[in-house]
């Protein structure tokens, strides 16, 4: 897929050498590029595995690198401003993520979870309620397993759960998941983001290779989130835990409720949950809608909650 190019890791943290090791299995042209001078570079090789071969730049980043290199995997913590990562684009050398790069080698149904708050809650309720239904699931990304790790153990059947930051969106070009879930969209990252509409515009970006055929969970009480259903091209389905839906899923006193838009149909009471909150009620909210559209039945999706 990619045996012809040259790769430049950015970063040497859990995402960069999980990057390191995924293209090792494909390729010997790679260089791990890091800040860090002083980085113990036989510990890195020890974290890829004694038969990977890749060569290493530490400190400043050498000029002549640039001629070496068709396509820079950046870590979620290095800016897409930063001076190196200018210099790379101005070279033209392609700039991915670490997400991007596992999304290359991913098969099977993706499902991925982006907002300011809840992310980690979701994806885990997310992937439990994968699990009750399906053998070959992955939960992984911002959540702390690395992307790269997983996504070469994927096979046709598997479903992977993603939790995804708008760092690692700022870089995707392809990634594509079937559903996706926006939870809500608060000032936050300012100084990586510089504005509140750039921030925005990464949480928006998990939409951006979406078609009419998938489906985008967004939270109808985030005035954000609800202003971007209008120009959302996949299939929108709102959750609340103030508003009674016309259709989507929503809290009515105590009780979750779905309406497909025909009939409506209690789900549970909020009080056969573990989790505790209206905003936890929302992140269930929202792990039902995301787990119905990948096709799990409602009765697994209601076991697992409760």
């Amino acid at each position: 897929m990619f045996e012809d190019k040259r790769f430049l890791v950015f970063g040497a943290g859990i995402s960069g050498m999980g990057a390191v090791k995924l293209l090792s299995t494909i390729t010997d042209k790679i260089i791990l590029f890091d800040g860090n001078e002083n980085l113990d570079i036989q510990a890195a090789r020890d974290k890829v595995g004694v038969d990977s071969k890749f060569d290493v730049c530490l400190g400043a980043l050498d000029a002549k690198l640039l001629n070496q290199v068709d396509i820079a995997v950046l870590s979620p913590g290095v800016p897409t401003d930063k001076a190196e990562v200018v210099a790379m684009k101005n070279a033209g050398i392609e700039i991915w993520g670490e997400v991007e790069l596992a999304y290359r080698f991913t098969k099977g149904q993706l499902l991925a979870i982006t907002g300011t708050n809840g992310k980690t809650t979701t994806t885990s309720l997310v992937g439990a309620i994968m699990e009750a239904y399906k053998e070959s699931v992955f939960i992984t990304g911002n959540i702390g397993v690395a992307y790269t790790g997983c996504a070469p153990e994927t096979k046709e059947d598997s479903t992977t759960v993603l939790e995804i930051s708008s760092f690692q969106l700022e870089t995707t070009k392809e990634f594509h998941p079937q559903v996706s879930c926006i939870l809500n969209i608060t000032p936050d990252h300012l100084d990586r983001h510089h504005t509140f509409e750039n921030y925005a515009q990464a949480k928006f970006d998990i939409t951006k290779n979406q078609t009419v055929e998938d489906v985008c969970v967004l939270n109808y009480d985030d005035k954000n989130t609800r202003a971007f259903a209008d120009r959302c091209l996949p299939k929108v389905v709102f959750f609340s835990s103030s508003k009674k839906l016309d259709k989507g899923f929503y809290l009515e006193g105590s009780s979750i409720i779905f309406d497909d838009g025909q009939k409506a149909e209690t789900l549970c009471d909020v009080s056969e949950l573990k989790l505790l909150g209206k905003h936890n009620y929302e992140n269930v909210m929202a792990a039902c809608a995301v787990t119905y559209y990948a096709g799990v039945p409602m009765d697994i999706i209601v076991k697992t909650i409760k």
